[in-house]
């Protein structure tokens, strides 16, 4: 019998999706950059594109804000309030579509949005950025 050839191009059909979707899952903070902190491949690759990011909500700069800021790691302090705290060299800007919804700083979450490279320093703000994600939608990882 000749099942096998069917079973096998049956199976790589159905698993092409799946692998889509693992591809397109969230990327980290860190593959943005090459160790000399330019933009890496991957982020020149996607700029102006829709992806997803994972990370933690740093505690946020005002209330009922559009805006957050993503970090790799939990920050129950927000590093842009106190004085003396070590400045993260692994953030990104977050701008909502609409008020940000907060999350607790220890909890996992994935931010979808529009990649943006380049300088940029927000005009209410004054919070400078070299890379953000704009009309983004933010849930639980």
């Amino acid at each position: 019998m000749h099942r096998r050839p069917v079973l096998l191009a049956l199976c790589a059909v159905t698993a092409a999706p799946w692998r889509a979707v693992a591809q397109d899952g969230p990327i980290r903070l860190r593959d943005l950059y090459n160790h000399d902190l330019s933009f890496s491949d991957l982020a020149l690759a996607h700029e102006g594109k829709r992806l997803s990011i994972a990370g933690f909500m740093a505690p946020p700069l005002k209330a009922d804000s559009q805006f957050y800021v993503l970090t790799k790691m939990p920050m129950a302090v927000c590093p842009f309030c106190e004085p003396g705290q070590a400045w993260p060299d692994d953030i990104l800007a977050v701008y909502e579509r609409r008020i940000v919804t907060v999350f607790p700083f220890n909890v996992p979450i994935v931010t979808r949005g529009i990649l943006e490279l380049g300088d940029h320093v927000d005009p209410d703000l004054g919070f400078y950025s070299r890379v953000r994600i704009v009309e983004a939608v933010t849930d639980r990882a």
